[in-house]
Order: C-alpha cells, then sequence, then structure tokens
C-alpha cells in the first residue's frame, strides 16, 4: 500500500506526491460537491445540504509547483494508494486534537477509549461507527422510513395476486393453503434492514453498545420495524441498497444514511472500497468541528444562530433583507460581543473578515469582536483598535471605544497520552472563556 500523510491548512511541494500520483490526480482541484458524487463520504451531511462546507470547497488546490490543503481532514483512498489528511496539531503517531474534537461534538460516551480504538488501521472504520449516532439520530426524527414492498404468502387468508406456478409447486397435493403475492406499504424494507444490519455490526465491536447507547430509543425502534430480520441476508441486503439509493427530498436524512451505512458494512472485512476503481474515503470539515466545539465551550455566554437550517436567522435591513451568517452572538445586551471562530492559523484571519465581524457588530450595536481560533504558541491576544478619521485630512487615529481580538485556544502538544492531553486542554478552555466573563 502507497501511503502519504499531510497535515491541513498547509501547502506540500509536489515531488511529495508523487508515491499517489493516480489519487492526487483524481481529486486534484476538483470541489467537494464533485467529489462526492464519485463517492466521497463527507461530514457534516451531503455537500447540497450542509450548513457549513462550500461546494466549491477542495481537498487539493494546485498551486504554482505547490498542493494547498484547506480545513478538511480525513482518509481517502484509490486502488492501493491512500492519502491521510491529519490535524496540523497532530504529534508523531498521535493526532489528539482531532479525537478530542470527534469526542466532544459527536459526544463519544467516556466509557469509549478512543485512544485505544482509534488506531491507524482501523481510523477510517471507527471514524464512520462515531457519526452512526449522529446520523441515525437526524433520519429517525422524520419517522421510520416506509416503502411499498411486495410480499409472498402461502395459507389459507387470499389478499392479493394469486402466483400460480408458485402455488402449483408449494401446494401440491393441494391442502387450503394457496400462494400468492401482496403490495404493502411497510416499514420493513430495504433500507430499514440496512440500518440493522449496521446495528448489529457496531454491536460486536468493543466499543460498539456503548455508542448506540446514544441512541437506545432510535435502535430500539429499528430492531421493533424489522422482524424479518436475517444476518445471512447482509450481502443481499448491501446489493439492494446500492442499485437503489433513496430519492425523495423529505427523505434526505436517510439519504445519507444509507450511505453512511453502506460504507460501515464494506468495511467488516476489507478497508473501504478496496479493490474498486474509483474514488473513496471519508473527510471531515474541521471549521464545522470547531465551530460546534466552540459553542460547546460558550453556550451560556453566546446564541449560537444557524441561519442555513432555520435557527436563529438573522437579517441586515428590515423586511427580510441581507441574510447575515454570525457564529456567536453574547447574551449580554448591555456588553454585546460578536464572535467568529475561524479554524485557520490567526496570521490567515485577514481583510475579509475584518471587513465580515464589523458589519455583524454593525448590525448588533456591538463595540467588540472576537475572532476565536486553534493555537499551539499560545500568544497573548491580538487587539486591534478600529481607526477614526481619514488619510486624506491626517486625522486617522484609533478609536478606544471600539476593537476586534484574535483570541486563541491553546493546543497542547507533547502529552504523553491521550488522558493527558485532555486534562491540559481543560485548564486552557478554562483561560479561554474566563476571557468573555471579564469583558
Amino acid at each position: 500500500m502507497k501511503l502519504l500523510k499531510i497535515k491541513d491548512n498547509s501547502r506540500i511541494p509536489n515531488t511529495e506526491f508523487s508515491r499517489i500520483e493516480k489519487l492526487t490526480e483524481k481529486i486534484a482541484n476538483k470541489n467537494l460537491e464533485q467529489l462526492e458524487r464519485e463517492g466521497l463520504f463527507v461530514f457534516p451531511e451531503t455537500i447540497k445540504d450542509s450548513e457549513n462546507i462550500e461546494s466549491d470547497q477542495m481537498i487539493l488546490q494546485s498551486i504554482n509547483d505547490t498542493y494547498k490543503s484547506g480545513n478538511l481532514m480525513g482518509f481517502l483512498g484509490y486502488g492501493d494508494e491512500r492519502l491521510v489528511i491529519e490535524s496540523r496539531f497532530c504529534g508523531d503517531g498521535e493526532d489528539f486534537f482531532f479525537i478530542h474534537l470527534l469526542n466532544r461534538v459527536l459526544d463519544v460516551p467516556n466509557t469509549v477509549d478512543l485512544e485505544t480504538h482509534f488506531s491507524q488501521e482501523n481510523r477510517v472504520l471507527d471514524i464512520l461507527m462515531f457519526l452512526f449516532p449522529y446520523y441515525l439520530n437526524r433520519a429517525a426524527r422524520k419517522g421510520l422510513f416506509k416503502k411499498y414492498i411486495v410480499r409472498v404468502y402461502n395459507d389459507q387468508n387470499v389478499k392479493g395476486n394469486i402466483d400460480i406456478v408458485r402455488h402449483i409447486k408449494e401446494n401440491t397435493p393441494f391442502v387450503g393453503n394457496v400462494a400468492y403475492s401482496r403490495r404493502e406499504f411497510s416499514c420493513d424494507n430495504s433500507l430499514m434492514q440496512l440500518v440493522r444490519h449496521a446495528i448489529e455490526f457496531i454491536k460486536r465491536k468493543p466499543f460498539g453498545k456503548n455508542i448506540l447507547m446514544r441512541v437506545k430509543e432510535e435502535v430500539e425502534l429499528v430492531v421493533a420495524s424489522t422482524p424479518c430480520f436475517s444476518l445471512r441476508e447482509r450481502q443481499k441486503v448491501v446489493l439492494d441498497n446500492e442499485g437503489s439509493p433513496v430519492r425523495h427530498a423529505y427523505f434526505r436524512e436517510y439519504y445519507s444514511l444509507q450511505k453512511l451505512c453502506l460504507l460501515i458494512l464494506r468495511n467488516q472485512r476489507h478497508q473501504i472500497g478496496f479493490g474498486l476503481k474509483r474514488i473513496y474515503g471519508v473527510v471531515i470539515d474541521g471549521a464545522w468541528l470547531w465551530e460546534e466545539y466552540v459553542n460547546l465551550l460558550v453556550k451560556d455566554i453566546f446564541y449560537h444562530p444557524k441561519n442555513r437550517g432555520g435557527v436563529g436567522a438573522q437579517r441586515l435591513f428590515e423586511g427580510n433583507v441581507g441574510l447575515i451568517y454570525p457564529d456567536f452572538i453574547s447574551k449580554d445586551r448591555e456588553r454585546r460581543i460578536i464572535a467568529d471562530a475561524k479554524y485557520k492559523p490567526v496570521n490567515n484571519i485577514g481583510n475579509r473578515d475584518y471587513l465580515q465581524i464589523l458589519a455583524y457588530m454593525f448590525r448588533f450595536d456591538a463595540k467588540c469582536g472576537y475572532f476565536l481560533y486553534p493555537e499551539i504558541e499560545g500568544s497573548a491576544d491580538v487587539i486591534l483598535r478600529m481607526n477614526y478619521g481619514s488619510t486624506y485630512e491626517s486625522n486617522v487615529a484609533p478609536r478606544d471605544d471600539v476593537r476586534v481580538v484574535k483570541r486563541g485556544l491553546k493546543i497542547p502538544v507533547n502529552a504523553r497520552d491521550y488522558k493527558e492531553f485532555v486534562s491540559r486542554l481543560a485548564d486552557q478552555e478554562k483561560l479561554f472563556k474566563c476571557a468573555f466573563l471579564r469583558n
């Protein structure tokens, strides 16, 4: 197997990709919408439904003699070539920060030893299983998936179309039964069977039952709705779902769940897509993970609008004109703060970001704005004071009442194990949050 590991938000010389030349050719300069159609699994959700991922985002972008990676982390392959995109905060042989983000945002139970189970060999499958409760929960909100299926019977209560050939074969000599088939609108269909197979597969993993505890009620509903389930039917169920994707717009959450279950079940013997002549793998948007993680830290201080999802929508002007997307709006009306989560190096937070947060500050009459980003160095806050005056009049000077602050959360490095990393990060989380309490 040919393997290359790179970091997110970095530039890598073209020569480094010579060992995975075929895979690089397949993914370079292609946006996520294109790659998703070719089989890539993107979290959160599918491109067209995602609130956070832009369809023109690229995994690798060619710039001069380098390839630039973005906010995406994950694992991709083509044939025997593999590309691993790690967090830029990971050390040698570990990726504690990425694991911690998944742990907090996906609410992995404390009983799951992530450091032990999140091995390089099984990492793709582990991630897919950790995502399963998230997708099952979202799909279950729409109710159990039903569709018309044809069931065959052989009894005396004839309600459907009589099957002459099967009747002669099964009921000779005649003893009173009649072979017939009936079209029924049922939950016990190929998709729900697929979800059930994924559940049974996860259960057999050392940490599987703990993962499924997060969606205990949903799992019980799936089990109760699939009385015809049989482990021996797994291959047939997988093939049925591969040829029959969910297309109804109302059940788009079930389409994502279907894709996830197929990836999990294909992974039971081999790595994803082993032997397939197509791109395969899973990528996770680091910007989305970081924003949701920050929300967990400051949710008692800030509102967290999700405009594109219709939650807490904000507008610039009257008459529902000018939809805007502030990440965080403080709950303190007297000292309003606007904050924007940025999963990128502090030096990359620049002019467009400044203009955006200033527009939000003006809209909510806030005198202070924050950029919240992860960092290693642990430097002091960068305070930018708003200017007034004009260079034409030679009276430019900083204002005392309006400022924008770059506030970093220091990510521990050189931790001996995941437990130490979490302990050290908890101390940094307290310092990170205290800045807003003092403001």
